[in-house]
């Protein structure tokens, strides 16, 4: 049994969290959202995925009520879970919970490894790139994976954990054992290249989802916004290669095949890969599920990533600029969730409709 803590229990917080209790481990989630503090505490989480639906119960604090945990025995590994711009606040408050000896992890979205280790301290903090999950929580209580297989069984490694130095260590064996049953994970030595493919894999979808309030099956049926998915991805794939990252692999294909997209065919290639999608589960990745809860998006740190690394290297990106520009409309309330800021944001880039062969 494994003392673990986790600051964020939304969608991955409880996900993980849940799996872990659920896997024997000694499991406590903090959060400030009183019905889930009130709703795990009195009933268990409900886990339901490409696995049997299970119940688990791990302890459930309110994070206004968390001044106790400093009085317990230390937790040997604890979790960040929160959004990315939640992330300095949430590592302070973790840091002095988990053992000196312990480690924590960053399992989150955009770039947050610097922010946590500067906090924590470089050889405490573990980065782990959750590659081809998406989980969905709309109720207190109860968080879902769609699919019908885990992905090990289509031969794909959903988790990779890495050192920001890129050693290996007992650490990282221990993290992946532990995450195991939830499905194929494994040590890197790549993880910024691990972690700007997902990064590209974020950027290509999160924010049209976010713009134009559309689920994943609408969104590959539609050719405008596969448009959109495209350029984003290529901006992105172009960026991280400009800046000598050793890009992983994202949506099928390696970075250099995106950031060559302009050429007829590769579009045509990667066009009718997303569009296959539209026979998929109509799902909402994060940044979707924010702007339908009302939240702030991590626009400024997903794709604003992008921007500025562009930026400080005189990089273009306009599809990246336009994007952020209207997801920050939708944030601040002067643009409503629709399709048609899908348009806006290829005009406002001065793409034209795509050309297809």
């Amino acid at each position: 049994m494994t003392r673990i803590v986790f600051i964020g229990a939304g969608a991955v917080g409880s996900y993980l969290g849940g799996w872990l209790a659920h896997s024997g481990n000694d499991v406590t989630l903090v959060d400030h959202w009183n019905e889930q503090v009130d709703k795990i505490n009195a009933d268990g989480v409900e886990v339901s995925g490409p696995h049997e639906t299970f119940v688990a119960h791990p302890r459930m604090v309110h994070l206004h009520s968390a001044e106790h945990l400093a009085r317990e025995a230390p937790f040997e590994i604890g979790f960040v879970a929160v959004k990315a711009y939640d992330t300095k606040w949430a590592a302070t408050f973790i840091d002095p919970l988990v053992a000196s000896d312990g480690f924590i992890v960053s399992a989150q979205n955009c770039w947050p490894d610097p922010i946590i280790a500067e906090v924590v301290g470089q050889p405490r903090a573990v980065g782990l790139i959750m590659s081809a999950i998406s989980v969905e929580m709309f109720e207190a209580g109860k968080v879902s994976r769609p699919g019908g297989q885990r992905q090990r069984d289509q031969g794909h490694v959903v988790f990779r954990a890495g050192h920001h130095d890129g050693s290996e260590s007992a650490r990282l064996t221990r993290l992946i054992e532990l995450l195991e049953p939830i499905d194929a994970g494994t040590i890197t030595t790549n993880l910024w290249g691990e972690r700007w493919g997902k990064l590209c894999l974020n950027c290509m979808g999160n924010p049209v989802a976010g713009v134009s309030g559309m689920g994943s099956a609408d969104l590959a049926a539609d050719p405008r916004c596969r448009q959109l998915n495209i350029h984003l991805a290529k901006e992105a794939a172009t960026v991280g290669l400009a800046l000598g990252i050793d890009v992983v692999d994202f949506s099928g294909h390696p970075a250099a095949y995106w950031a060559a997209v302009e050429d007829a065919e590769k579009y045509a290639g990667v066009d009718g890969m997303i569009a296959r999608r539209s026979q998929g589960p109509n799902r909402f990745p994060s940044m979707g599920q924010d702007v339908a809860k009302g939240r702030v998006s991590e626009i400024r740190l997903m794709n604003g990533h992008v921007q500025a690394r562009a930026r400080e290297n005189n990089i273009p990106v306009p599809v990246t600029d336009a994007v952020i520009e209207a997801m920050l409309k939708v944030d601040d309330g002067s643009f409503k969730p629709g399709r048609d800021n899908v348009d806006w944001v290829l005009r406002r880039a001065g793409i034209a409709a795509p050309q297809v062969p």
